[in-house]
């Protein structure tokens, strides 16, 4: 083998290196872009968390919230917990949870154990409504606005930095726009016609 046909491998090696480090290095891994941004929140009936007693999507409209896919299988969901119980005791969000493929009664001693930093949970035990919010694990949360329409969406924990930097300016920037609606909170189908 000649050393010019050595350098061939090794030229291909070198760029896809350079091109893994720049999307590891200026890309956030946590930035996932979501279809559903700007999109209604899909609607849902599931059972709450604790009683069994059927919630949607339109229990949660009036202000804007945050809606947490957690579980208890998932370690991360432990370590953002407390930033969760912090934002619900100093802040007026709203925080629903969305429990993503788990045993309600093992959630239920969770939150006993740990804290409920939430409104209430949906018990999401086939995985359908994170299908349909396009999760892609635990925990995933998304700012909806009063209206139903989701704002924005984070991939991973919240913890003190996520909440200064990207989730309260954005939270702020809603509490001063108008509020559009989703079209099956207003009564209409996505083309503006009544149901």
């Amino acid at each position: 083998m000649s050393r010019a046909s050595l350098w061939v491998p090794f030229a291909v090696f070198v760029v896809m290196s350079a091109f893994l480090f720049a999307g590891f290095y200026f890309e956030d891994p946590h930035e996932l872009p979501s279809a559903l941004i700007d999109k209604p929140l899909p609607p849902f009936e599931l059972e709450r968390l604790g009683d069994r007693q059927a919630v949607g999507t339109e229990d949660m409209l009036g202000a804007p919230f945050l809606l947490n896919v957690w579980a208890t299988w998932c370690p991360t969901c432990r370590a953002e917990h407390g930033e969760l119980e912090r934002i619900a005791a100093e802040f007026e969000v709203p925080i629903y949870g969305v429990n993503y493929k788990d045993d309600p009664a093992e959630a239920v001693i969770w939150l006993q154990r740990y804290g409920n930093p939430y409104v209430f949970s949906v018990v999401d035990r086939d995985g359908q409504l994170g299908i349909d919010l396009g999760v892609y694990g635990a925990p995933e949360t998304f700012l909806v606005d009063a209206g139903g329409v989701i704002r924005y969406k984070r991939v991973g924990a919240v913890d003190r930095r996520v909440w200064e930097q990207e989730i309260a300016p954005a939270l702020a920037a809603l509490e001063g726009a108008p509020t559009s609606v989703a079209p099956w909170a207003s009564g209409t189908d996505a083309s503006g016609a009544g149901r």
